[in-house]
């Protein structure tokens, strides 16, 4: 049986997706484009790969078994088109991701990590940007790929999909002034030091529009530019912090609260630049390293 590998973009984002609409927008399909994709690939195989119901599909066994070798296969012909590209594409042009300061944290290290291995010809430049202005240039065609806040990137007409919780907590020193407390206001949190973001910082002004003009006056003992600073300062008890929640190492000695406000639940998404043709092959893989990133995180975050 031969398989075309759009049809397996398509059967993976579907199973990763758990929905055929929502597998098809992720490969610029539409609907029923998608549905007869999906039908021919069952009848060449002669078995069913996805079991439909009224709230998605999910695979068959035959179907999971598809996706996994589906999935090596994708990044094998990734590394291929990159390998023979790097012949003919100018070095000079590396792929652009634009990303927040929290994502720059762990989840697109994490990412650059294993795309940047298993990709040796590609080159990613990584530049930080609110979410505003990586909306502007993605819509611009000035960047291949984004991650960015759901509240600032609603109705950009940007093509997006869920990449994974970047809910907001505030930490402390192990059995300090939130000891006991599962969830704060943030008018409690300000009623103490606090230790923060430099002014400029992404995360910082974030958190300033979303209190607005009529915030509790805080007092910073000092601010730095890097999360990991961060965390530090506050681990030793110099003051409080608000920090996204996958800044938090699990096994570490802090205590850790919820934020009650709406504002601090909040998710990153990931967004694709508009470009007059197809998304490159290497743009889709790291795409695909930042999805799986992504996972890996919530799933250390969760534990």
């Amino acid at each position: 049986m031969r398989y075309d590998l759009d049809d397996l973009r398509l059967f993976v984002g579907i199973v990763t997706e758990g929905s055929i609409t929502a597998g098809a927008r992720r490969v610029h399909l539409s609907l029923p484009s998608a549905s007869a994709r999906v039908r021919a690939l069952e009848h060449h195989a002669g078995v069913a790969l996805l079991i439909r119901g009224r709230r998605g599909v999910r695979p068959t066994p035959a179907g999971a078994t598809l996706a996994r070798h589906a999935r090596e296969v994708l990044d094998r012909a990734a590394r291929l088109d990159s390998a023979v590209a790097g012949y003919t594409r100018s070095p000079a042009a590396p792929l652009t991701l634009l990303c927040g300061g929290s994502a720059r944290y762990r989840l697109v290290p994490q990412a650059l990590v294993t795309f940047l291995r298993a990709h040796p010809d590609v080159d990613v430049t990584v530049s930080e940007k609110r979410t505003p202005r990586t909306v502007r240039m993605l819509a611009d065609g000035e960047a291949d790929l984004g991650v960015v806040v759901d509240d600032e990137a609603r109705d950009c007409g940007l093509v997006m999909e869920p990449l994974g919780d970047d809910s907001l907590v505030v930490i402390g020193q192990a059995d300090g002034v939130l000891a006991g407390r599962t969830a704060v206001t943030y008018s409690e949190v300000a009623e103490h030091p606090l230790v923060g973001l430099d002014a400029g910082s992404s995360l910082r002004r974030w958190i300033e529009r979303h209190l607005g003009p009529h915030a509790p006056v805080v007092r910073h003992r000092t601010t730095v530019a890097d999360l990991n600073v961060l965390v530090e300062l506050a681990a030793a008890g110099v003051g409080l912090a608000v920090v996204p929640r996958r800044a938090v190492d699990p096994g570490r000695p802090l205590d850790v609260c919820a934020l009650r406000e709406p504002w601090a639940r909040r998710h990153h998404l990931l967004a694709w630049g508009v470009k007059d043709g197809p998304a490159s092959a290497a743009a889709v893989a790291l795409a695909e390293h930042l999805r799986r990133a992504a996972l890996a995180d919530g799933a250390s975050v969760g534990g």
